[in-house]
């Protein structure tokens, strides 16, 4: 993507960027640079600086002379960066602590002058385009949207891919204190009756989506404290009890010892007593089914307002890991090959199994091109910890077991199992068994793809060849035919095309005690 010339100017780690945001909120001035998928935009550089600009708001109504001296060096470091890169897409955007000063303008004035061409958001705007954000990474995201900022808390309603009309509130974590004085009784009071009279109705049986550092902290907490295997805080989700209960522990608990949990950013402990209060409100008032923290908000709810609608209803885990295996030397084509020549096989009929299926097919793929030391830990890390959009914690699980039994590893961590059921685990597995056996049984090629058929019959898993291309059944592919029918209960069987009797299977191939590897 992106503008090429031969001096790669504008190439940012191996890729071209095609867009970039500058976030001017109340307590972080950010620059996020993005490549990739359109419809799932991988983050190519991002670089905050904690201007806190709305900090003295409630004081005096301005933005602090500190903090805006601190936020302009960042943009100009930003705009020189841009300007360097050959970035052309900026959209460069404020929100609610420059909305809400007197001096907003004259600070806006001062942005301009780098060559960049901020634009305001009103609180409504910001609200909705937040929630743009959140249907983007969850397309069938029901329920509220709360974005928390340093100035203002949005709350928007989502549901059946739409938006709904939302609200700002003067709720940001800077205004918290202020807010309570110190009295933690005062601000619940304060936040109830503010959330009570302004905030949007809950879509029945919906959930509560968390948008901002401040949640994505509180996620951080409440994953550190039972040792959860993921750690990206995108998608990690509680019940209403879990939250209620995370809630209560961080009210309680000292600003240091929430500093000391690696997850936890140190910029974000400080606000997240307080902000564990306004969790609580958000609980009771309207009594969620799940929280869902979101790491997509008002950054990529811009980058979707770019593409068309086309491309917007394309499914953002297939569009990302097409990509990321494309980049990696797997063929998208080879891919779609694999997965139509093991669907009579091991496809599913649960929803959405078969985007997860596809998605395992890419990634095992592209594990292969890689050291045979290193594919499976690194094919392992891709599926848990790499920012995979609109997929579940038991999908990642699932892409995860797929790419260990693409290397015939079928003794899952408990990582894995803590994630996924028994029954979603042993599915995946017979997709990562048939992988091997597509790509191993002629060396990937298309050709022995289209020779050959896997079918199941009569209680068999049947390999089927053409006389032409009979000599490919050899030992490993009788052994790798072998090892998926056993995860199936099936009988390995194979024939050649025309051949009315079929073969006997080898002693090689029924024996499973020794599995090859890799």
């Amino acid at each position: 993507m992106g503008r090429k010339n031969k001096h790669d100017r504008g190439r940012i780690a191996g890729s071209y960027p095609h867009g970039a945001i500058i976030d001017i909120g109340s307590n972080t001035v950010r620059l996020v640079i993005y490549g990739g998928p359109p419809r799932a935009p991988a983050v190519l550089f991002n670089e905050k600086v904690t201007a806190r600009l709305g900090r003295d708001l409630d004081k005096n109504g301005l933005l602090a002379d500190e903090a805006v001296d601190l936020a302009m060096v960042g943009l100009e470091r930003f705009a020189l960066i841009l300007a360097d890169l050959d970035v052309e897409r900026v959209d460069t955007v404020a929100t609610a602590a420059v909305r809400d000063a007197e001096n907003g303008e004259n600070f806006l004035a001062r942005v301009r002058s780098l060559g960049l061409e901020p634009r305001l958001l009103s609180g409504l705007d910001e609200a909705t385009v937040s929630a743009e954000g959140v249907l983007g990474a969850f397309p069938r995201a029901s329920g509220i949207v709360a974005d928390i900022g340093g100035g203002s808390l949005e709350l928007v309603p989502v549901d059946g891919g739409t938006v709904g009309d939302g609200c700002s509130l003067p709720a940001g974590t800077l205004r918290l204190p202020s807010l309570g004085g110190g009295d933690t009784d005062k601000l619940r009071d304060k936040l109830k009756k503010m959330v009570g009279k302004n905030a949007p109705a809950m879509v029945e049986g919906g959930d509560l989506y968390l948008v901002g550092g401040t949640w994505r902290a509180m996620a951080g907490f409440a994953r550190a404290q039972i040792d959860y295997p993921l750690t990206d805080p995108h998608g990690f989700t509680m019940t209403r009890d879990e939250a209620a209960a995370l809630a209560k522990t961080l009210a309680k608990t000292d600003v240091e010892t929430i500093k000391a949990i690696p997850r936890v950013s140190s910029s974000r402990a400080d606000s997240l007593p307080l902000a564990s209060h306004l969790l609580h409100v958000l609980l009771k008032h309207y009594d969620p089914e799940r929280i869902v923290i979101s790491a997509w908000g008002l950054r990529e709810g811009l980058m979707m307002r770019r593409i068309d609608r086309h491309r917007l209803a394309q499914d953002p885990l297939l569009a990302g890991t097409m990509d990321f295996a494309e980049s990696r030397g797997v063929s998208p084509l080879q891919a779609t090959r694999v997965a139509g020549w093991t669907v009579d096989t091991v496809s599913s009929r649960r929803p959405g199994a078969e985007r997860l299926r596809f998605a395992a097919i890419l990634l095992g793929m592209a594990a292969m091109q890689t050291e045979p030391n290193l594919r499976v830990d690194q094919g392992v890390d891709w599926a848990l910890h790499k920012r995979w959009i609109a997929i579940s914690p038991e999908g990642r699980a699932m892409l995860a077991a797929a790419i260990q039994a693409n290397s015939n590893e079928l003794d899952l961590p408990e990582s894995l199992t803590t994630l996924a059921s028994e029954a979603a685990l042993a599915e995946a597995i017979s997709w990562g068994l048939s992988l091997r056996l597509a790509r191993r049984l002629g060396a990937g090629s298309a050709r022995s793809l289209e020779a050959t058929r896997l079918t199941r019959e009569d209680g068999a898993l049947v390999l089927t060849l053409a006389k032409s291309h009979a000599a490919l059944y050899g030992p490993s592919a009788q052994r790798d035919l072998a090892l998926l029918a056993d995860h199936l209960g099936l009988e390995p069987k194979m024939k050649v095309k025309g051949e009315k009797k079929l073969p006997e299977m080898g002693e090689a191939a029924l024996s499973l005690d020794q599995p090859m590897k890799g």
